[in-house]
């Protein structure tokens, strides 16, 4: 069964953070978006395995997200 998650990217001063938003134990750096991209891939594809291994339920995509505007 394919999941899909939401990934949060947080410019740092090394680079970049990406984070799962239903997952937020899935957490990663790299130099650049794309690395930290290639690098939350892999974080996620080993939380599976770890989670699978351990019998845990792995969290799935339930988030809904919605702009909200606003004046400043």
């Amino acid at each position: 069964m394919m999941h899909t998650y939401t990934a949060k990217y947080t410019q740092i001063p090394s680079g970049y953070m990406g984070q799962l938003i239903e997952w937020p134990e899935v957490i990663t750096e790299g130099k650049t978006i794309e690395k930290c991209r290639e690098m939350l891939q892999d974080a996620l594809n080993e939380m599976i395995a770890a989670y699978k291994q351990q019998k845990k339920e792995i969290p799935v995509g339930r988030v809904l997200f919605e702009q909200i505007p606003v004046e400043v």
